[in-house]
């Protein structure tokens, strides 16, 4: 989801157990026949819309929304695709992605390719908050109210124990290849945790529920705009306040995560085609409420993408209309 100074992304991956469809996103990359490139139209004429989507419920939202409204009111052919954050700012270049609809931060990649390369630009706010940090279910923050101190976490680190944290606490995240800051964290602040990957957002998230559930011991990284919190209300842990330049450094990192104010971005070409996609993109804002709400319909009620978005947009046709100018 995200890199803060270059250094590290959110945790999000796929999640087909809670009905996500988005099974290429281990190993597609751009230039291959599944990433293949398309026209995105001139002249006002949309052709065809080439959306990355990127590996987490949250942003499929986005894409199951977007998509519907431009094929439905603008007539694009929508060709959604389904990739990491970085492969999908390599396809600006090579002209097989349009759009990436929700981008967490990666100033690594906004240098290369906006400033640099200039072939992408910033498209302004999502209106999505994006906030990550450490969580515990309810019931442990209930029962030991103090453990949500950072400060306290070693008193409560043997109970967190499994066979795959060595002896230490065990901090749990989602799939190893999203890059966090917090083997840094437990390190610089000198906890007795070691970091182990549950292996999907699906793998966190039943984690979390089971724990709850069961009343066991977890405490791992988790976000928001996040439909689970409406199932479970996930207690924050809090970290020491993070501050500008705190996390520059990835190996000392010892702060909390920011506050993330998402954003769009689209590639120059896509930006000068005359698409009427690219005023919809511009125009695309809603809520952590409204993507929860679309991202619940798909992760735990199991409708479809496209039944979900369709439902959305029909229960908010003035925000639609907006995004259509």
């Amino acid at each position: 989801m995200a890199r803060q100074a270059g250094q590290w992304r959110a945790v999000a991956a796929g999640t087909a157990v809670l009905g996500l469809t988005l099974t290429a996103c281990g190993g597609a990359k751009v230039g291959d026949s599944s990433a293949s490139s398309g026209d995105s139209g001139g002249s006002g004429k949309c052709g065809t819309f080439n959306l990355a989507v990127n590996p987490w419920v949250g942003y499929e939202a986005d894409a199951a929304v977007v998509a519907s409204v431009a094929e439905n009111d603008l007539g694009c052919k929508v060709v959604k695709k389904d990739l990491k954050a970085e492969i999908g700012w390599q396809g600006f270049e090579t002209g097989e992605v349009d759009a990436i609809l929700e981008n967490w931060g990666h100033p690594d990649l906004e240098k290369t390719y906006i400033t640099q390369r200039k072939t992408a630009v910033d498209l302004g706010a999502t209106g999505n908050k994006g906030i990550i940090g450490w969580y515990i279910p309810p019931w442990i923050a209930k029962k030991y109210p103090d453990i949500t101190d950072w400060k306290n976490l070693n008193k409560y680190a043997s109970n967190f124990r499994t066979s795959e944290s060595g002896g230490k606490g065990q901090f749990l995240d989602g799939d190893a290849s999203y890059q966090t800051n917090d083997e840094a964290l437990v390190k610089n602040l000198k906890l007795n945790f070691k970091v182990v990957f549950a292996g999907s957002e699906t793998a966190l998230i039943q984690a979390f529920r089971d724990a709850e559930k069961n009343k066991k011991w977890v405490i791992g990284y988790f976000y928001e705009p996040q439909w689970f919190f409406s199932e479970i209300p996930l207690v924050h842990v809090k970290l020491p306040q993070h501050t500008d330049g705190c996390d520059a450094d990835p190996a000392k990192v010892a702060c909390d995560y920011p506050v993330f104010d998402l954003n769009k971005v689209v590639s120059s070409r896509f930006a000068k085609s005359g698409s009427p996609a690219y005023d919809l993109v511009k125009n695309f804002e809603w809520t952590n409420t409204d993507q929860n709400t679309v991202a619940k319909y798909i992760a735990l009620d199991r409708m479809t993408p496209e039944a979900a978005a369709k439902k959305w947009i029909e229960a908010n046709p003035d925000k639609v209309k907006a995004w259509l100018g």
